[in-house]
């Protein structure tokens, strides 16, 4: 496996809400951004999952700050940087030698849709195609993870569950209560992702996913996307590249080998596991990994498992056109 023809997909970052609150931002080489274009092509990113987060330091969630971070991406990721624009299965694996890199979007938390299914039918037709039901709290769909009472999902957020079955739109249980995740296993008909996700066996942090989570997303055949941030990587939270094998090896031990993918979370930390500060550090953690694991192993966690899971459950153009 040569690193300079690495291929990597990348299933969670928070560009987008960093470059809402700093509209001066340049997301082609910009320092003050973990991700950018040039560390994309230097890193083998094929495809990059953008997340669409409402911090709340913009104020009370709103579908214009949802419609604000799309625009941001037509404007200046897509249309600046020419990256392309993954929205159906038929586009999966498209991307020729030499060409940009693809972007996709996902919803971090449905709270700025006010419990509006018009408007959840409007992102899915402005292109996003993963809605993560929380962010870490209670909203009008159901419990975060933070949320002591441990509820599940609401009337409206059972709506929800059924309209995206019925559209096409996957579902991300990352920041999802447990109790939320097993009524989401009971009434989903699409197998679901964790889309930045590690194991709780081996860092107890409470957005870790536990054993029996983490084998109903393998029977099921979804995916879990392992994350750098390194509170979620050890319990010190001084995290290497060694201490994210712990994570491999257990998921691995469960039945997870063919599950497993990465969703780091850059630009929504401010710490970072040594030596993957950025995109551009692709190469050196598949050369970590080649030295513990087989190539056709770790090309699967960097590239392989991800795209079977789009090839097979994104949505066709043919039935939608």
């Amino acid at each position: 496996m040569r690193t300079d023809k690495l291929q990597v997909v990348d299933f969670h970052c928070d560009v987008l809400s960093k470059m809402q609150a700093s509209p001066d931002m340049d997301f082609k080489n910009d320092p003050r951004l973990d991700v950018t274009g040039e560390r994309l092509v230097a890193g083998g990113v094929e495809l990059q999952i953008f997340a669409i987060y409402l911090s709340a330091s913009r104020g009370r969630p709103s579908f214009e700050n949802v419609l604000g971070q799309i625009d941001l991406f037509r404007q200046k990721i897509i249309g600046a940087e020419s990256l392309q624009w993954l929205r159906w299965k038929e586009e999966v694996g498209k991307r020729t030698a030499g060409a940009s890199p693809w972007g996709m979007l996902s919803l971090e938390g449905v709270d700025g849709l006010g419990g509006n299914l018009f408007y959840a039918q409007l992102c899915f037709e402005l292109g996003v195609r993963f809605l993560g039901i929380t962010w870490n709290y209670a909203n009008w769909a159901a419990d975060g993870v933070l949320e002591q009472r441990n509820g599940g999902f609401t009337e409206k957020g059972r709506m929800l569950i059924e309209w995206c079955n019925d559209s096409g739109m996957l579902l991300d249980v990352s920041h999802l209560s447990q109790a939320g995740f097993w009524e989401l296993a009971d009434l989903s008909t699409r197998p679901f992702i964790a889309s930045h996700s590690n194991a709780a066996a081996i860092c107890g942090h409470v957005r870790n996913l536990n054993d029996e989570q983490i084998k109903a997303l393998i029977a099921m055949d979804g995916r879990m996307g392992l994350t750098f941030y390194p509170w979620f990587v050890c319990d010190d939270g001084k995290a290497r590249m060694d201490d994210l094998l712990k994570h491999i090896d257990h998921v691995c031990s469960l039945g997870g080998e063919k599950h497993m993918m990465f969703g780091s979370d850059f630009d929504g930390i401010d710490t970072w596991v040594e030596n993957m500060e950025h995109p551009g550090k692709y190469p050196e953690l598949a050369e970590h990994l080649l030295r513990y694991y087989p190539e056709a192993s770790v090309k699967g966690w960097l590239y392989e498992n991800a795209v079977s899971y789009l090839r097979t459950n994104l949505p066709s153009q043919v039935s939608k056109s």
